[in-house]
């Protein structure tokens, strides 16, 4: 009897924790990448297209999407902006602006040829990588440009350096590269590509040309190298990561193989939370939410919101960044700005 005494009461205070702990462990919870959403680039885009509306007046013409995102594309489509593929859709004497990801110098001849006004919201770190390929090229350096064929940005940059640019989209595109002298050439990079794709391809083209220089600087953009750390730092504890961004958006694309890579189970982009599939929740106890560069924060609240609703209520914020850097306008928007005051 005085044997079973203490089993009998020990028993009892084991399993209240047990208890606790599987309660603990079903917990829905939504872990929420920081840095995510705009970088300053695409926020100097927005607001440029949003100023040149309140200082010109509807319609103004973008050449392309400002940014690769469908809301923020149908909202300034709702306010005048329209939308255009190549600049002789512009008519002549009319505002035109370019988008964040930029335009080669032979769009800027075109729409000087047309007596176009032109603004240009090219995102300053996109333009480094413009001016990284005039200067090679002016050294006669063979440039072997990592990104993915028919970007807008990889089409802006090699138009930069037609006769000097080769680009290397995929693993076998590395055995075709031809160059003059292997003691003379370097590698530039689209700026939203993932980092560790990028790393991949260099020291495929190493292999081949150990002589290979690296740019001056780095060219994938900090804010898509953030994004991929901040999805990094809590895949591995998702059941399932959701990323809000379009489609087209090469950034949001390569966070959900970042998410996947780095030990979630499963990762989809959407535009908006209503194309999350009940299905993907079964399960999940853990949700992952991030955004691409080019998506507004409204959209994210959205996911969290229709998450909420559906007993994932507790929010963690996971900061591995804390982005301070701002662009100024283009100078042609301030001085019309500045006139008009």
């Amino acid at each position: 009897m005085t044997a079973s005494t203490p089993e009998a009461s020990s028993s009892q205070p084991l399993g209240q924790p047990e208890q606790e702990q599987a309660e603990t462990t079903a917990r829905k919870r939504v872990l929420l990448a920081k840095p995510r959403g705009y970088c300053a680039g695409v926020d100097r885009a927005v607001i440029t297209v949003e100023k040149a509306l309140d200082t010109y007046g509807a319609p103004v013409y973008v050449r392309k999407e400002i940014v690769h995102n469908k809301h923020v594309v149908e909202t300034l489509q709702d306010r005048g902006v329209i939308f255009v593929d190549e600049t002789d859709e512009v008519p002549e004497g009319a505002l035109v602006v370019f988008s964040a990801h930029g335009v080669s110098p032979a769009v800027h001849e075109e729409a000087e040829r047309r007596n176009l006004r032109t603004i240009d919201a090219t995102c300053p770190l996109v333009t480094k990588v413009h001016q990284e390929a005039r200067r090679f090229a002016r050294d006669d350096y063979d440039i072997l440009l990592i990104g993915h064929e028919g970007h807008e940005e990889v089409e802006g940059t090699a138009g930069e350096a037609p006769d000097h640019v080769q680009l290397v989209d995929r693993p076998e595109d590395v055995a075709k590269v031809e160059v003059r002298d292997p003691s003379k050439v370097i590698w530039l990079s689209q700026t939203t590509l993932s980092v560790d794709e990028t790393m991949e391809r260099v020291d495929q083209l190493k292999e081949r040309f150990p002589e290979l220089r690296d740019p001056p600087s780095d060219d994938i953009c900090y804010a898509t190298q953030n994004r991929q750390v901040a999805v990094k730092a809590m895949a591995a504890e998702c059941e399932l990561v959701l990323v809000v961004g379009s489609q087209n958006s090469s950034n949001s694309k390569r966070l959900v193989e970042v998410a996947v890579q780095a030990g979630s189970d499963a990762a989809y982009l959407i535009d908006y939370a209503r194309e999350i599939d009940e299905k993907w929740l079964e399960g999940v106890t853990t949700v992952g939410v991030t955004s691409g560069a080019s998506v507004p924060d409204i959209l994210v609240l959205g996911v969290i919101d229709y998450l909420a609703e559906r007993g994932y209520g507790e929010v963690e914020e996971v900061t591995t960044a804390n982005e301070k850097i701002t662009f100024a306008l283009p100078r042609e928007l301030r001085q019309a700005m500045s006139d008009v005051r």
